[in-house]
């Protein structure tokens, strides 16, 4: 069962910024087809960037006793892209909640 572990952590992780968005409609729940597309294309990047790390010999998998196993690619397992998709919303979260910040303080000013 440990070897589900991380990946339960991403997708708890990811439920939380789920219900964070939800809750202030930040991105997903504001904008969906935006934030899709956004959350996306930095998936793509970044999984670009994963085969160039790989093709180099710069990034591979080592020792991962909490991973499933399960790979999408060469030394790219599949937490890769659980862990992308949170790290790009999480980004796109912080992003929209600081913009909104930013725009608040400036009405009110």
């Amino acid at each position: 069962m440990s070897q589900f572990a991380y990946l339960a952590a991403l997708l708890v992780s990811l439920a939380g910024l789920a219900t964070l968005d939800r809750r202030f409609r930040l991105a997903l729940f504001d904008q969906p087809r935006r934030t899709v597309a956004t959350v996306g294309v930095a998936v793509v990047l970044f999984l670009l960037w994963d085969a160039l790390g790989v093709s180099l010999g710069i990034f591979f998998i080592g020792d991962a006793p909490y991973m499933t196993g399960v790979l999408i690619a060469p030394e790219v397992p599949l937490e890769e892209l659980f862990f992308l998709v949170l790290l790009a919303y999480q980004t796109l979260l912080l992003w929209r909640a600081l913009d909104r910040r930013a725009r608040t303080r400036r009405a009110a000013a």
